[in-house]
């Protein structure tokens, strides 16, 4: 995963603990880049002994298709399947609108920072 804060251009990466794990999720999330949400979910979800709480920071995602809101509906379910639950932290206007027109903002915790 790419760390803007090495110079990386601006995709998905991840920090946490044994506690709490966060997918930062930062420029335009489409179906080109959406492989890189979902490898990072699927990690995050699915390694052993990992944290129950998974937040997905979106404060730094510019904009989100379809193909980035099915990526966090099946993390969501890949979650639930491993005891695991995945929150939403301060998404921009642009994805909570997506988000409220498909009803999906009822399918997560989503917090404002």
């Amino acid at each position: 995963m790419e760390d803007p804060e090495d110079g990386g251009e601006r995709g998905v990466w991840v920090n946490g603990d044994d506690q709490l794990l966060v997918v930062h999720v930062g420029g335009e999330m489409d179906i080109d880049r959406v492989s890189m949400l979902r490898g990072a979910l699927h990690a995050a979800i699915t390694q052993p002994g990992g944290p129950d709480e998974i937040v997905v920071d979106l404060s730094e995602l510019s904009f989100c298709d379809s193909s980035g809101l099915n990526g966090l509906i099946q993390a969501r379910h890949t979650a639930a399947e491993h005891g695991r639950h995945i929150s939403l932290r301060a998404p921009q206007p642009q994805f909570r609108r997506l988000l409220e027109m498909t009803g999906a903002d009822a399918l997560f915790t989503i917090t404002d920072a």
